[in-house]
Parts: C-alpha cells; structure tokens; sequence
C-alpha cells in the first residue's frame, strides 16, 4: 500500500499531475500487487487494502500547494483502469471465488472476503468494460446483504451509464421507509465525481424525502458534496462553493452549528490553484459579509480567511 501512495508523492509526479498528465506508472508496482494477490497465506482484507489507491484528499494534501482537484482525480482513475487492466485475471478469479456460498455471516473473516471482493470489482469496473459493468448491476440485483448491495451501488455510481439510474431508482423504492438508508442514498449521489452532479444535488434538494429542517438530511446531501466530493465542490468555474455558500447562509439562522461544520469544507482553499483559490476566497467573503451572521459560522470563517 506504500508503494501504492509513493507513485502519487514523487516528485516527477506530482508535477505531471498538475500538468494534467498522468503519472509514470512502475510496471514493478503492478507486479508486485499481482503477486500479493497470488499469495494465498495473505488475508484477504489485508490485500483489500494494498489494493485501494491514496483518496483524492490524501493526494492533494501530499502535493500542498496549487492543487486541481481534476488534474488529482484523473491521474487515480488512470491508475485504478491500469490496474483493473493488469490485473484482470486476477481480479476476476478472486471476485468469483470469494463469492459467498452461504447464508450472510458478520464475522471478521466473511467481512474480509466480502471487502476484497467488492474491490476486485469496482477495479474491474473501473476499465469502463461492458462485462465488468454487468457483474455491478448483477450483485446488486443479487445481494443478500446491505455491503454487498451498497458497494455494487458505490461501483455504478462512478460510471455514467444506464444500470447506475435504474439503481438508484430500486436501491430508493427498496429502502424509502428506512431514514438510515436513504441517508447513504443521499451520500451516495452527492459524492458522485461527475459534472452532473452539482445539478443532481441542487434538484434532490426539493426531493420528497430532503428537508432542510433535517440536520441528518442536509449532512448526507449538501454535506457529502461539500466534504466527499473534491472534482466538484471545487469545480473550476466556482459554481461548487457559491452552492455551499448559498446553503452555509440558509442553515444559519436555524441551526448555527451545522452551518459552522459546513463552513469547514472551505478549509483548505489556499492549497488550490489560482483561479479556484480566488472563487473559493470570494465565496467565503460573501459569507462573512452577510450581516447578522452567528459566531459560530464567523469564527470559522474569519479564521479561514485570516493570512497565513
């Protein structure tokens, strides 16, 4: 898993990713993922992990300063492609031996088997294949437990395609009595790294089952976006943060605290390139110029845009 995150922290790297180039990939390092998964006295859960690329957030974290949040997201998805290429003997061998051969168990052991699996599939999906996006849409038909249907929804989720929407339509008439669930729907769509999105947040916000009065409602859509999605929370033309601004405002009178935690996805916007740097800062300004605002929401603000 190291050497995973070091191809995205060298140097050479992290230079092509700000150019927008994907990164120089180690075939040694896809060999030696091979290797770990043809080992069979490893745990599962253990190579499950190897597997996972660093988050979009660890990444811009490591390169600090003039970030792009779609330079960042295109260079991992290149990467997770490559390996679902590679790696694809192995990864279908071990998605189809893991499956489960008995009634759904919670134990350390099953749950291991189940988080390799899922990941064997989203890499296998991640090739945009037309096979890999069947067995997506099968396991979610199919599952008889929430991980496995919730990761199959996870996997279409990230690729614009027709199984994705009718998906979210089932997974939606399945589960609208149960506000914990529906809450991950919710999550789930905000969290979607895809230029639709902001579009798709803003209109399930007038949804039947979304209520601003509803601290865990508001958490699950207009906070995942704000904190889950980095492509497009912080889009390039700013629409992403004049939403959350807008939004950071509305949820102020009422319930000052929530609004603060909102205000805390605008943390780290002088690490970003210039121009989102400047839209990010001028909607934080907006906020802190709103007369009447709380102390908790001013706190937060102010600090954020206090100099260094």
């Amino acid at each position: 898993a190291r050497d995973v995150e070091g191809l995205f922290h060298h140097v050479g790297n992290v230079a092509r990713i700000r150019a927008g180039q994907d990164p120089e990939i180690d075939e040694g390092l896809l060999d030696a993922l091979a290797i770990i998964m043809a080992d069979k006295k490893l745990e599962p859960a253990f190579i499950a992990d190897t597997l996972l690329p660093p988050s979009e957030a660890d990444i811009a974290r490591e390169i600090g300063r003039d970030v792009d949040p779609d330079a960042i997201f295109r260079a991992r998805a290149a990467l997770r492609a490559l390996m679902g290429l590679h790696l694809n003997k192995a990864l279908s061998s071990a998605y189809e031996s893991l499956a489960s051969r008995g009634a759904y168990s919670p134990d350390a052991v099953s749950a291991g088997r189940r988080t390799l699996r899922n990941v064997c599939l989203d890499l296998l999906a991640a090739t945009q294949e037309s096979h890999a996006i069947g067995l997506a849409a099968r396991q979610y038909r199919d599952a008889d437990n929430m991980t496995d249907r919730m990761a199959a929804l996870a996997t279409l989720s990230l690729h614009d395609v027709p199984e994705r929407a009718a998906a979210l339509d089932d997974f939606y008439q399945r589960y609208k009595d149960d506000p914990l669930i529906i809450d991950k729907w919710f999550v789930l769509q905000a969290a979607t790294p895809d230029p639709k999105t902001l579009d798709r947040v803003k209109a399930l916000t007038s949804h039947a089952a979304f209520s601003m009065a509803n601290p865990n409602r508001v958490r699950s859509l207009i906070g995942a976006f704000a904190q889950g999605n980095q492509t497009q929370f912080n889009r390039a033309d700013g629409q992403g943060y004049e939403f959350i601004a807008e939004k950071i405002l509305a949820l102020d009178p009422a319930n000052p605290q929530l609004a603060s935690r909102m205000s805390t996805a605008f943390k780290s916007w002088r690490a970003l390139e210039a121009g989102r740097r400047g839209r990010a800062q001028a909607a934080l300004k907006r906020v802190a110029d709103t007369p009447g605002l709380s102390r908790d929401v001013s706190d937060i603000v102010q600090r954020a845009l206090a100099d260094s």
